[in-house]
């Protein structure tokens, strides 16, 4: 078990390394994955305040003191909405324990914050999963893209870093790696309908109690 959770940690670490360099046009880079459960598609994201970027990447708020603006100020995030949340819940009911229970987040970091504002202006502020591929990475036109995924229990995270094409370096390469590294240092988060239960919750991480009825 050792052997493996020490190949896993350098299949990760070989991925923040190598990967960063693998930008892509829009047109060309692989967008977010649905396996056989199509129904996924019609579960919807919303686009989430700078603040509960911070709770996702279990930041601590504090940290904005350090630094003048908000520490990624850059950064584009879609959440799972609470119709999502709840869908996934009941789609795994309905089919016996076989529908999926993971949800996707998405993240945008953009080389400028001017590319940002101006893109958070055309893009919805919810949409449609399935329409994510379509109305957001692919209508990113003149640009080109370097793709992560990090699966974390019943949360998969895709992470795009964005520039113009054609550009050499990133800009923004200190939060992504920021950004990055927080992503592999979370837990497994096991049931993200606690999101909903319990308002207390003040990380993506929370655990339920092992005895909590479902």
């Amino acid at each position: 078990m050792a052997d493996k959770e020490k190949k896993k940690k350098k299949h990760k670490d070989h991925n923040l390394k190598e990967d960063h360099a693998h930008f892509k046009p829009c047109s060309a880079v692989k967008g977010i994955r649905f396996g056989g459960q199509f129904i996924v598609k019609s579960f919807t994201v919303r686009r989430a305040a700078p603040l509960e970027l911070l709770r996702l990447l279990a930041i601590p708020p504090s940290i904005q003191t350090l630094s003048p603006s908000f520490p990624f100020p850059s950064t584009t995030t879609y959440l799972p909405t609470n119709f999502t949340i709840l869908a996934h819940h009941a789609w795994h009911t309905l089919t016996l324990g076989l529908g999926t229970k993971k949800s996707k987040v998405i993240l945008f970091v953009f080389e400028t914050e001017s590319m940002k504002s101006a893109i958070d202006q055309l893009w919805p502020p919810v949409l449609p999963l399935g329409d994510v591929n379509k109305k957001l990475i692919r209508a990113l036109t003149g640009c080109e893209l370097a793709r992560f995924k990090f699966r974390k229990g019943c949360l998969t995270f895709y992470l795009y870093a964005v520039r113009r094409l054609g550009a050499s370096g990133f800009t923004r390469a200190d939060d992504l790696r920021a950004i990055l590294a927080a992503v592999v240092a979370l837990k497994d988060f096991l049931d993200h309908t606690a999101m909903l239960a319990l308002p207390s919750q003040k990380s993506i991480t929370f655990q339920p109690p092992v005895a909590m009825a479902h």
